[in-house]
């Protein structure tokens, strides 16, 4: 009987972590449908992650999301409290696109400034402020389930893809090395196409 009640729990618990994911949407562009997936693992107080985002991103929406090639996922692996914070942020309004993610990293050296976590917080909600994006700061830092999940993002970034760095892109399950090479990463992926 006590074995029972054990399995009973376990089993409740995994679906219970399956509703709760099911709350909280992934930052996805592109295609869901198309043959090319990537997935880059960031962090967003990671000054390499904001230059892909200023420079690599752009070329690739241009070349190969806009045209359907291929759908980009944007994973969590927060290196640090204020990247965890961000990512808060950029997942607050759950509904899984990419404008308050971009706002973040283009703003970046605003708010990733400051001695304390609470200096980074302050640069944090004053970027948000003025953002537009009409979000409650304070509700976004404190929502448990999303802290959850991107918790989960980074713990499935560091065991399934050996993630130790970021930004890391993950390209149709591969690792793919150099991110910051868009030459490469361009025929790498029309190889794939």
């Amino acid at each position: 009987m006590k074995k029972i009640l054990i399995q009973t729990f376990i089993i409740s618990l995994f679906f219970v972590n399956l509703y709760a994911k099911a709350d909280i949407k992934s930052i996805t562009e592109g295609n869901v449908d198309a043959k090319v997936k990537l997935i880059v693992f960031e962090s967003l107080t990671c000054s390499h992650c904001a230059d892909f985002h200023k420079n690599v991103y752009p070329n690739l929406k241009t070349d190969f999301i806009d045209n359907g090639l291929i759908s980009i996922e944007f994973r969590n692996f927060p290196l640090d409290m204020a990247a965890f914070n961000a990512a808060k942020i950029a997942h607050c309004k759950n509904d899984g696109k990419s404008e308050i993610l971009h706002h973040l990293y283009n703003n970046q050296s605003s708010w990733v400034k400051g001695s304390t976590i609470e200096d980074l917080n302050k640069n944090l909600k004053q970027v948000v402020k003025e953002s537009g994006f009409k979000l409650n700061f304070d509700k976004c830092i404190a929502d448990s389930k999303t802290e959850d999940f991107i918790l989960e993002d980074r713990i499935n970034g560091a065991k399934n893809y050996k993630i130790e760095a970021t930004p890391t892109l993950i390209i149709n399950g591969e690792k793919f090395e150099n991110p910051k090479n868009y030459k490469k990463l361009k025929k790498y992926i029309e190889k794939l196409i």
